[in-house]
């Protein structure tokens, strides 16, 4: 069985994001780029099943700049066997990065998608669903624990009541929660050794696929500062403040 794990090139999550002084967009100069923290789980997932027998080939596939090609190597120094990369312009939207993967997916014939279930950096969540969708497919999302048995997925996935487990039908696109694993350090080893793995570049108008934006921002703003709390003597005056400052009642 061949799984296909999409990557996405972000800001690192430790880094403190800046905004232009213009309000133009987010300030990326000299900032530390890194693997999605969810799609690091899903490579790390990919690899687990491949080293338990239940795979045979783990191919990560990102759509980006060139920047995104250090991204991949990462994810073939954790242990994928193969990389893809779709070069575009950075910022690309969810439905087209969904179109685009369809296409590597029709190209690739894998049974199995695993990805994050949201990037960091815009949070959007969209991606994995729009893929099934357009692929048909059976869709697992937020999963906390995956089993393969045959032809069918096991998805326990984290719901507002507990959990919910389903049964999936193969093929199908599974994406990630922060609970399905630890992601490995790559090694050294392994990392020069990534640097040998294939990787296929193909350009994104080789696919067909419109990659326009739909959305045009108007302007980025920093979160406003917080203000600092108060002490209130009692229930009423509590009310009262949040009647006439908070305004929430």
């Amino acid at each position: 069985m061949k799984i296909l794990v999409p990557v996405k090139r972000v800001v690192d999550h430790n880094v403190k994001v800046r905004v232009k002084s213009d309000g133009s967009g987010v300030d990326l100069d000299n900032v530390k780029m890194s693997i999605n923290p969810f799609d690091e789980i899903a490579v790390e997932e990919a690899v687990r099943l491949k080293e338990a027998g239940s795979a045979s080939e783990v191919v990560v596939v990102s759509l980006g700049g060139k920047g995104c090609q250090e991204t991949l190597r990462t994810a073939l120094a954790v242990g994928a066997d193969r990389a893809i990369h779709i070069d575009a312009e950075d910022g690309v939207e969810p439905l087209a990065v969904s179109k685009c993967l369809k296409q590597v997916v029709s190209r690739e014939d894998p049974e199995l998608v695993i990805m994050g279930k949201q990037a960091i950096d815009d949070d959007c969540n969209q991606t994995g669903q729009m893929l099934s969708a357009l692929l048909g497919w059976s869709q697992g999302t937020f999963a906390s624990e995956l089993k393969l048995n045959g032809d069918k997925a096991t998805v326990t996935r984290e719901i507002d009541g507990g959990l919910e487990t389903l049964e999936l039908a193969m093929p199908a696109v599974i994406t990630c929660d922060l609970r399905l694993n630890e992601p490995r350090y790559a090694s050294l080893p392994n990392i020069m050794k990534a640097k040998r793995k294939p990787m296929e570049q193909i350009p994104v108008s080789e696919l067909g696929v419109d990659i326009t934006p739909r959305i045009q921002p108007v302007k980025f703003a920093a979160p406003a500062p917080r203000s600092g709390g108060m002490k209130v003597a009692d229930v009423a005056e509590l009310v009262e403040k949040l009647r006439s400052e908070a305004r929430v009642l």
